[in-house]
């Protein structure tokens, strides 16, 4: 049963269900207009789904693609607070 395989972790959606395998997965992507699936962002996922039941590639792509075509309308932000900060120079071998 390659469409019963379950996700690592399972993908929520909008209205607070979660998706927890491939079928799960596929039925939510049959269920969008059809003007909808086929934006490239589901189209992808699509690909990445039977790929993932047909063994043909990993899983994690699969939940990967479908969390892009979900999020493909949240813009990302560069925060500048999130940048490490350097604690020490690098050393040459002259000043060793």
């Amino acid at each position: 049963m390659p469409w019963s395989r379950a996700f690592e972790d399972p993908i929520a959606l909008p209205k607070g269900r979660q998706l927890l395998t491939l079928d799960e997965a596929a039925a939510y992507i049959m269920k969008l207009p059809k003007a909808e699936q086929n934006l490239p962002e589901w189209q992808a996922a699509t690909e990445a789904l039977i790929m993932a039941a047909e063994d043909r590639g990993p899983l994690l792509h699969a939940r990967v693609g479908m969390l892009r075509a979900l999020n493909r309308h949240v813009e990302r932000e560069f925060n500048p607070d999130r940048k490490d900060t350097h604690w020490g120079k690098r050393k040459l071998t002259r000043d060793r």
